[in-house]
């Protein structure tokens, strides 16, 4: 049960490191370090079900994590 755990909590973090770095992809060096938000840019199609993928996986991450503490 333990190494059950183990793998899910391995397995929703290479997920979880995926989809942000998908996220980051092509957002260029500028916006990464403070500049060019100057507009707002509303998430559509893939990008949307990729951004609320990475918060469902968060969030499952978050919950495993304090299922394993709890109870391991």
């Amino acid at each position: 049960m333990k190494n059950l755990f183990l793998f899910l909590q391995i397995g929703l973090s290479v997920l979880l490191i995926i989809l942000i770095l998908i996220q980051a992809k092509g957002v260029g060096l500028g916006r990464a370090w403070g500049g060019g938000g100057e507009f707002y840019k509303s998430r559509r199609g893939v990008e949307k079900v990729i951004f609320n993928l990475t918060v469902i996986l968060a969030i499952l991450f978050l919950a495993s994590s304090v299922l394993n503490l709890v109870l391991l």
